[in-house]
């Protein structure tokens, strides 16, 4: 069906039916204290028009309230590891923990996941301390439509330093937010602190969100979009912080590294700077792509950056809804 340079055949899931997306949703908040998507969502709550066409509604849903009304990340529990069919299956007790409780809420709202009512898409607004530009997270199996999604956000953003990022899970199951819908896609812009809210950051997170929905209306009116071949960044494996024997920091990223996402990291660099001064250097034997560089959410993981190899991938058409299909709206 479709064929990558690095032999991606397979990763892809099956085709959108070819059917007109009716329901959208656009979470922010899903992180309390990431705050373009919390002060986005909270204004499209109060007037909803920029995100509406007209062949879709879309609904704006602040994901995590708590957390957003304390501005942390979480209260009790990372909400966007929560979407698992083991959580939102459990018999609910009174000690789950809120975002437990939350996710399951959502899935009710948006989902069932998995199921033919669930919401035809759903965009998930984050903001990363790292020096990331705008990244488009993709899970490790994905639908054609969300690739050319993907595309034309890169074609009509173009000041954007846009990349798309491809997370592997070694489980089998998503436990993101987006995985709730029938197709989802991440936005994560950065740098921004956590807590802080940036002019530049929240106006192109704005942007992308607005062509989305272009995107899906240019879809539903029955618009054929070419086959192209495009750059994503595939997850290799984490790289951790080092450590003293009882568990503290024994160093932080290398100066040379900070800042350097999506840069090619070369065997012999150096990563991290010991607090004794030595250097720490990549002992990797190919070149890679760091992202999430001293992410200020993964110190509580001890996880310093992610690496990723860059690829290439050849994309198919994505062909034009019957009309049919089309005046079905």
């Amino acid at each position: 069906m479709c064929l990558g340079t690095t032999g991606l055949t397979g990763m892809y899931s099956s085709p959108m039916s070819q059917k007109p997306l009716r329901r959208v949703v656009v979470t922010g908040g899903t992180h309390g204290n990431e705050m373009s998507g919390v002060y986005l969502v909270q204004h499209w709550l109060q007037d909803p028009r920029e995100l509406q066409r007209p062949s879709f509604s879309a609904m704006p849903v602040l994901a995590n309230p708590e957390a957003v009304a304390t501005c942390c990340r979480y209260i009790d529990y990372d909400l966007n590891r929560a979407f698992t069919s083991t959580i939102l299956n459990s018999k609910a007790t009174p000690d789950d923990p809120y975002e437990v409780r939350r996710a399951r809420e959502l899935n009710q709202l948006v989902g069932p996941k998995s199921s033919d009512q669930a919401f035809d898409f759903l965009l998930d607004l984050h903001n990363t301390t790292a020096n990331m530009g705008a990244c488009l997270i993709l899970e490790s199996s994905y639908s054609i439509f969300t690739l050319h999604l993907c595309h034309y956000l890169k074609l009509q953003n173009p000041d954007l330093s846009c990349c798309v990022f491809q997370y592997l899970f070694s489980r089998k199951e998503s436990l993101g937010l987006d995985s709730v819908a029938k197709n989802g896609l991440t936005l994560e812009l950065g740098p921004q602190p956590q807590g802080v809210l940036r002019a530049d950051i929240y106006s192109q997170m704005r942007a992308l969100v607005i062509s989305a929905m272009d995107f899906i209306e240019l879809f539903n009116q029955g618009t054929a979009f070419p086959a192209f071949d495009m750059e994503i960044y595939k997850t290799l494996d984490r790289v951790n912080f080092p450590l003293t024997e009882d568990g503290a920091l024994a160093g932080t990223i290398h100066p040379q590294l900070q800042d350097q996402d999506l840069e090619p990291l070369k065997p012999g660099a150096p990563i991290f700077k010991l607090f004794n001064g030595e250097d720490v250097l990549y002992e990797g034997d190919s070149t890679v792509f760091p992202l999430f560089i001293n992410e200020a959410a993964y110190y509580e993981k001890h996880l310093a950056f992610m690496k990723s190899e860059k690829i290439t991938i050849s994309v198919p058409a994505l062909s034009a809804l019957t009309s049919a299909s089309t005046l079905a709206l």
